[in-house]
């Protein structure tokens, strides 16, 4: 790795996805922090925003700044990580571009190829269309090839995260039904991200597991669309998301109908992740569990057979503030820049 640090810049760094995505690009060998932007806490120190970095050099005297274009460009910076909510973050991927950034948004304002898709989910026109046959899709391990020479990537949501990884080389085999997969996925609170709501707190969560968001999720909108370029026809699907009562983390259980010989499951996996360092497939009989990918960059994969029914059941698990978000956009960042795939992702 050269000893020539990449300056990047994170805007709306101040929640829950930006302070995990912080904590990678701190320990990157091959970054330099030189902007990070925040309305709310704004002049504030970083390490006083977020104590458990003090210590670090990567941050020592750095102050959250005002999301201003011309000083982000000031900074000498060329890459921008944008942790910001849907409709907001494309205000600064459109001027960012314009002065020559490359942006990794972590947002899902250009996860679409429709305008008319992302106002059906979203409930408001696209704020920039133009944009949405550029971008390409960060799902690191289906978009390999075109993500290096990427000006837009658009890093995935968490939930398809967790579910496009084990289906789509099943789909694209296929091995599996479309049209009958089901998924329910559950998730810790800080995929609702840093608001003060009632639903969210503590004693509302504590003790208690509930379905929300169904039977459109927001999300639901890239799995289809992602699902239905992998098997060359339109695909839709039941998904149920849940609310659990830990911080982080994502469980997911996906049902499908088998049309192909259980036995190439493993085979198809191996062929398609067997180089991938970030998938860890389990095996027949094994079952994911968050505890061993929160905190990393890591989705493990396992399933069994249901023969009665003739269904295959896939269990996968992930952070959702990692792989889901932050240490994914850097997998992202990392290939657009020629650097080792892992290169300050290899934390356990």
């Amino acid at each position: 790795m050269s000893d020539q640090k990449i300056k990047v810049v994170v805007v709306g760094a101040s929640g829950y996805t930006g302070q995990e995505l912080l904590r990678f690009l701190i320990m990157h060998p091959g970054v330099e922090l030189v902007a990070v932007t925040s309305r709310a806490e704004k002049g504030r120190l970083l390490t006083d925003v977020f104590p458990r970095f003090v210590g670090s050099p990567a941050v020592e005297g750095l102050k959250f700044v005002e999301p201003d274009i011309e000083q982000l460009a000031q900074t000498g910076a060329k890459y921008a990580f944008l942790a910001l909510p849907h409709g907001v973050a494309s205000e600064y991927a459109v001027p960012l571009l314009d002065k020559g950034f490359r942006v990794i948004d972590l947002s899902a304002d250009f996860r679409l190829n429709s305008p008319e898709v992302y106002e059906e989910f979203y409930g408001e026109p696209h704020p920039a269309p133009q944009l949405l046959t550029e971008a390409v899709y960060g799902l690191v391990e289906s978009k390999r090839d075109e993500i290096p020479g990427a000006r837009l990537v658009a890093s995935p949501g968490c939930y398809p995260t967790s579910v496009l990884t084990p289906l789509l080389p099943l789909v694209r085999k296929g091995i599996i039904k479309p049209e009958s997969i089901t998924v329910a996925s559950m998730s810790g609170t800080s995929g609702a991200g840093k608001k003060a709501a009632v639903p969210f707190l503590f004693v509302e969560v504590n003790e208690s597991i509930r379905a929300y968001g169904a039977p459109k999720h927001r999300h639901l909108s890239e799995i289809e669309q992602e699902l239905s370029l992998a098997a060359g026809k339109e695909v839709k699907i039941s998904f149920v998301p849940h609310l659990m009562p830990v911080t982080a983390g994502i469980a997911t259980t996906i049902f499908a109908e088998l049309t192909g010989d259980p036995a190439s499951i493993s085979k198809i996996y191996k062929e398609a992740y067997g180089d991938c360092t970030f998938v860890r497939i389990l095996g027949e009989g094994s079952f994911a569990d968050t505890k061993y990918v929160v905190r990393t960059n890591f989705v493990d994969i396992g399933w069994v057979i249901d023969e009665r029914t003739n269904r295959l059941i896939i269990s996968s698990a992930e952070d959702n503030l990692g792989k889901g978000a932050g240490s994914q956009a850097i997998q992202c960042f990392n290939l657009m820049n020629g650097l080792p795939e892992t290169a300050g992702l290899l934390l356990f």
